[in-house]
């Protein structure tokens, strides 16, 4: 991912902060508890393809 997309990108529900999740290939809400997929090196920000964090999910 490309540092100037990281810190630009915020979530597109509260508008917060993403912490990027190199290894899961994912952005992440810490406040929405919901982690965006990165397919090919782009960001998916929508709500409907958003994974839903489990309780015991570290962020």
């Amino acid at each position: 991912m490309d540092k100037k997309l990281l810190d630009i990108l915020a979530c597109p529900l509260c508008k917060g902060p993403l912490v990027y999740k190199k290894e899961a290939g994912e952005l992440v809400c810490k406040a929405d508890r919901l982690a965006f997929p990165i397919r090919d090196d782009i960001p998916v920000m929508l709500e409907e393809e958003a994974r839903k964090l489990a309780a015991g999910e570290e962020v």
